[in-house]
């Protein structure tokens, strides 16, 4: 079975898929080792760990040398967030995405933003016309930011995520993605009226996985939750070895030598 119809079967359970989205890789492979049944990155994570900020900034190049490290050490599929494709061409995110692709990759997560819902429809047709010429598969994530960044009144943005969810559907998109939707009665509304499995992120006032899978939903991603929390900690550790330079400040619940070690030890794919 491909990775990628390994992927779609994760999306039909009565539990959502949990993705701790990872950022490099050895966040993935220790994601990995403790159960994961699949990975996937934040492109925000994967911007700060080489140097750049979040926004559609990261050189594509870059992108596809992060995601040849993690390809190398896991043996689960793996989904990549590709922001908008880097590129308004719908050709030139598909090219793209058939060099992630012929790294292995499962799936992808590509967002509108700004952007207008006909240029990201436009993309995943591009994309999914490039994947019937290869006779390959892929998940196609269409990420719709109605929620996180307003792009429509409150009281309006399950309807408009709603009419964008449908309009990627028919373009070929295998799911969606809606972050910062938390509302239970919002969430059951827009289940009953897409077509795709729905994905939503982990913030603040966000049911648990067990009571979003009751609401329908099929997927839960952290986002670059755990990327700024690891980032945090670190700030905090750093600033008090700085100020005292005491050794106890690097004593705080740390992963073992041995068993870090041991994550990258086991053969690995070629």
């Amino acid at each position: 079975m491909s990775n990628a119809r390994t992927f779609r079967q994760l999306h039909d359970n009565s539990v959502p898929l949990r993705l701790p989205n990872v950022w490099d890789a050895g966040s993935a492979r220790l994601v990995e080792a403790l159960g994961a049944s699949a990975i996937a990155t934040t492109s925000a994570g994967f911007a700060w760990a080489l140097g750049y900020p979040d926004g559609r900034i990261l050189p594509f190049d870059e992108v596809v040398a992060s995601v040849r490290r993690i390809v190398r050490v896991l043996n689960v599929p793996l989904s990549v967030d590709i922001e908008n494709g880097y590129s308004d061409d719908p050709k030139t995110v598909a090219d793209h995405v058939t060099r992630l692709l012929d790294l292995g990759i499962a799936g992808i997560n590509i967002e509108d933003g700004p952007d207008p819902a006909s240029l990201l429809a436009s993309k995943i047709d591009a994309i999914k016309n490039a994947l019937v010429k290869s006779g390959s598969d892929l998940f196609i994530n269409a990420r719709s930011d109605v929620f996180l960044a307003g792009l429509a009144e409150k009281s309006k943005q399950p309807e408009e995520s709603i009419a964008r969810g449908n309009l990627y559907s028919s373009a070929g998109a295998d799911g969606l993605f809606l972050p910062a939707l938390v509302q239970s009665s919002d969430i059951e509304t827009i289940v009953r009226a897409i077509r795709l499995p729905l994905n939503v992120m982990a913030v603040p006032g966000l049911a648990d996985a067990a009571t979003l899978g009751k609401l329908g939903v099929r997927r839960l991603s952290a986002g670059s939750g755990i990327s700024q929390v690891v980032l945090g900690k670190a700030k905090a550790i750093a600033q008090d070895f700085l100020k005292g330079g005491h050794s106890e400040a690097l004593d705080s619940n740390p992963l073992p030598y041995s068993e870090l070690q041991n994550l990258f030890t086991r053969p690995s794919n070629p």
